[in-house]
């Protein structure tokens, strides 16, 4: 078995720890004996073929940077919703959430998105800054992470990624953070998260795999002690 990771953009989304993103997940897999294939595609590469990809990676970067690559995006929406509609697997983390929607405004103009996320992202008035703690919406567990944004993202009927215990979420409002919709998993949390959250990381293989391997049904277990330690210090640090 093999799973081909699509790191998307890494010369421009490269502010927030991504790269770990991408070798959390080979590392789970070659622990399991499963191939990983990674292709960093940067804006010097031309247009991306999803065609044989199980994991596209999109992380976060300055404001230029995240309009260039949603103008990249742009050009590619049908591609990328046939990809999406496929049942294939894209993990967006911090502006890579909002650049998935239908829109983003940024301080100076509106760039439109892909609309891939049936989401959209405004100038908010408060800075949300610090660690986040969630109860997960899809596994048994919680996730943890850290946020630093302004903007409110309206996610109107998608499903949550968790429930916001602890930081601002999707817009400091109504206790959401992220979101799942078939099998995009996206959140503001920053790219270096799947350290640190090990059931996160190993959903999102499970439904790559799944998705190729007819036959495949679920990864076998690791020891992570050392992964839930870096989980649990935060949970309880926010515990009352």
């Amino acid at each position: 078995m093999k799973v081909k990771i699509m790191h998307l953009y890494p010369d421009l989304l490269n502010l927030y720890g991504d790269k770990a993103t991408v070798r959390s997940l080979c590392h789970r897999l070659q622990r399991r004996g499963i191939d990983a294939e990674v292709e960093a595609h940067t804006s010097e590469n031309g247009t991306p073929d999803f065609a044989d990809v199980d994991i596209i990676v999109l992380g976060g970067g300055g404001d230029r940077e995240e309009k260039t690559v949603m103008n990249l995006l742009l050009k590619q929406k049908d591609e990328l919703k046939a990809y999406v509609d496929s049942e294939k697997v894209i993990f967006a983390t911090c502006g890579g959430m909002d650049m998935l929607g239908k829109y983003c405004t940024f301080s100076d103009e509106t760039v439109e998105g892909p609309g891939v996320l049936d989401i959209y992202t405004e100038p908010g008035t408060k800075r949300m800054t610090g660690d986040v703690v969630l109860d997960s919406n899809i596994f048994d567990g919680k996730i943890v992470g850290f946020e630093n944004r302004s903007g409110k993202t309206n996610t109107g009927s998608l499903t949550p990624l968790g429930k916001v215990l602890t930081g601002g979420g999707n817009n400091c409002e109504d206790f959401t953070e992220g979101v799942v919709y078939k099998n995009v998993i996206a959140t503001h949390l920053h790219g270096a998260l799947l350290p640190k959250n090990p059931k996160l990381c190993d959903y999102i293989l499970e439904k790559a795999l799944q998705r190729k391997y007819m036959e495949f049904a679920k990864l076998a277990p690791l020891s992570d002690e050392l992964e839930n330690e870096a989980n649990d210090f935060i949970v309880k640090r926010y515990e009352k």
